[in-house]
This record gives structure tokens, sequence and C-alpha cells, in this order.
């Protein structure tokens, strides 16, 4: 399971059209098999009697209320980006998730980026979790509040989402990512040489612990500390300094899904028999 932070962006229909892998629509219904979960305040905001079926445009423009609420509010940095954009995938060969195992996924990285907080139920922050894609699931939040606050995410979300995928792993019985495929089984079918290979791509792709994480956390932090220093330079190079860290988070999935192909190379095609031709003596 690997946790990918997007950049912020000022509106949500973008990140949403992206969780969706489609443009919104004024007409196309998300049911609660899509939007598997969402801000516990939403029970609050909604009459009892009103339909819960929202369009894909609608749901954006409740995730943008803030800002219509607010239209001169900003970050402790002068920021307007407020929403927050993250995805998680799961192994290619992982069983698929129930929507109530999605919908557990979903409330436990909330918490662990920050966006949800416990006992805030009605006066919580925006977000709504989107499983549209096979093995992905999307939380797209709003970090404005409907009062004008701005809610900070930690410094190390990363760490904390990685962390937290990693237990939802073990809770769930999923395959962890940063180990690939269980190489003690495909050990016995696959030389001993690739299997050693695979593990040490692993460990350097590995989302908690490897050596691309701490540069990749490093990178993210020196982001974040350079965004809040007055001056278009220091937003340039903040900003910079984030595609960086997606390039990194992208060599770590193409380091995973190598490792994984190592553990269970493709059935090579069977050489073709030599031909026997009768000698003859000179």
């Amino acid at each position: 399971m690997i946790p990918r932070l997007h950049e912020r962006t000022h509106s949500p229909r973008e990140p949403l059209a992206e969780a969706l892998g489609r443009p919104l629509s004024p007409n196309e219904g998300l049911t609660e098999y899509t939007v598997v979960a969402h801000w516990p305040g939403l029970d609050y905001y909604t009459p009892d009697d009103e339909q819960r079926t929202w369009t894909s445009v609608q749901w954006a423009e409740h995730l943008a209320d803030p800002y219509l609420e607010h239209p001169v509010a900003v970050s402790p940095d002068d920021d307007r980006r407020a929403i927050l954009h993250l995805d998680i995938r799961l192994h290619p060969d992982d069983r698929e998730l129930t929507g109530p195992e999605w919908s557990e996924t979903a409330h436990r990285l909330a918490r662990a980026a920050g966006i949800e907080v416990p006992g805030a139920a009605e006066h919580g922050w925006r977000w709504i979790a989107v499983q549209a894609q096979p093995g992905r699931l999307d939380l797209i939040a709003n970090l404005f509040h409907l009062d004008g606050t701005w809610r900070t995410p930690p410094a190390d979300i990363l760490q904390r989402l990685a962390g937290e995928a990693r237990r939802i792993e073990q809770d769930l019985n999923l395959i962890p990512v940063h180990t690939g495929l269980t190489m003690r089984s495909a050990a016995r079918s696959v030389p001993a040489a690739s299997t050693q290979l695979a593990g040490v791509l692993a460990r350097l792709a590995g989302e908690q612990d490897g050596p691309l994480a701490t540069v990749c956390g490093l990178v993210e932090h020196t982001a974040y500390r350079i965004a809040r220093q007055p001056g278009a330079a220091s937003t340039d190079t903040a900003h910079r300094l984030e595609l960086i860290a997606r390039r990194l988070h992208a060599i770590q999935q193409d380091l995973d899904t190598t490792a994984a192909h190592l553990v269970h190379p493709r059935a090579a095609a069977a050489p073709a028999a030599p031909r026997r031709t009768a000698h003859r003596s000179p």
C-alpha cells in the first residue's frame, strides 16, 4: 500500500476528476460505493430526508464551500491553496477490498494526515474518500474550516501515512508493498540471485525505512520550511522541491514493481531442441 501526497491546489475539481479517472459531470450521481467515506460532520450538514447521492460536481462544490464563505481567508503563510489530495494504491496482486474495508482505510488515513480530528464531528474539516479505480483510494480535503481557520498538516505527514499504511496492511492481511510479493514461497521457483536482488530493490523502495524514503522526507520537509519564507523565490524553490519529491515517489514505485517482476518473472519460452544431423566422414 503506497501513499502519495499531491501538490495542494485551489480547487477540488481537478483532484476529484483524477480520482474518478474521468471529467466531472453534473448528471452522474456518485453513490456510497464510490464515495466510500467522508467527514463525520456531513451527517449534521445534510437533512435526514435529503438524498445523499450527489453528482461529482455537487461533491466538488461541497468541498469548495469554505472558500465561498471566507473569500479572503489565507493560511499562516498567506496561501489559499487549501485542497489537500492524497491517494494510496494497493499491491497489483492484492485482493479486492470490501466497501467497509475501504471506508475504514479512509478514516484511518484521514486521522493520520490530520484532516479528521476525533471529537470534532460537526465542526471538522471537510473531506471525502473516493474509490473509483481498481486498487486505489483518493482522499480530498479542504484545509479551510467553515469558520475561516486553517488546518496545517503535520510536517511529517508522509511518514505518518506510511506508518499507518503498514498497520492497515497487517490488519487487513494485505501484501506489504515494500517487500513485494511473498519471497519465501517464490524463492523455491526462481534463482536465489533474483530473490536477493529483488530484496535489495525492495529495501531501496521501502516507504517507511528505505533510503529513498529518508531522502524524500528531507526534501519535503525542506520544501515546507522554504515555503514559509517570504518572497516569490521561496515559493518557486518550494514548488521545485515538491516536484522532486514526487519524482522520488515515482522512482520508489518503479523499483517496487521491478522487485516484484524479479520475484515472479514471466515464463520464458522454452528453447527449441537442437537438431541432430548425421555426421559423415569425408
